[in-house]
């Protein structure tokens, strides 16, 4: 009941917000408020939008990654070059940077997490990566509910992804943080 809910708030949490490259982004989802959001481009072509969600806003990268809160990341996606073979081996790129190079802790967890991207991905297809404590992060696409992939570590490198030391990109960190 509770991730039918969650899938109905994310629906109908996307008709108010900020509008970014033409899309609507919700300024609150599930209780949640809109931290901040920003494009992920790649030469010069947008390839998708990041939101993160959080309880208060705050723009201490370190402290929203290890915090044991309830949050969440939207990535909606922009462009058509965005395949799914392209987004497993970025994802496990960026698993191997917010891991310093060593994804064996994490492997299981990993490939369960990348698995969702097998699915033929489309431009305005959106992924929502919804963390809750003592659960895990569950993983929406179009707001239907995909899988729950559990464990505070898990979530603390996947967003370090956007978030961490070496994010996919710095300008969208910077976004995803309100600075």
């Amino acid at each position: 009941m509770k991730k039918l809910l969650l899938a109905f708030f994310l629906l109908t949490c996307t008709l108010f917000g900020v509008e970014i490259a033409g899309k609507n982004i919700a300024d609150k989802t599930n209780e949640l408020l809109l931290n901040g959001a920003g494009i992920r481009d790649k030469y010069f072509l947008d390839m998708y939008i990041g939101a993160l969600y959080l309880k208060t806003k705050q723009s201490d990268a370190t402290k929203i990654i290890n915090e044991n809160s309830e949050m969440s990341m939207k990535l909606h996606i922009l462009s058509s070059l965005i395949t799914s073979e392209k987004m497993e081996s970025s994802t496990q790129e960026g698993f191997e940077k917010a891991l310093n190079g060593d994804t064996t802790s994490l492997k299981k967890e990993i490939e369960e997490f990348i698995s969702v991207f097998k699915e033929e991905i489309k431009i305005d297809d959106v992924y929502d990566l919804v963390y809750t404590p003592n659960v895990g992060v569950d993983i929406y696409k179009n707001t239907n509910y995909k899988k729950t992939i559990k464990g505070l570590e898990f979530k603390k490198v996947l967003f370090g992804i956007w978030l961490g030391k070496e994010p996919v990109q710095e300008s969208l960190k910077k976004r995803m943080l309100g600075l």
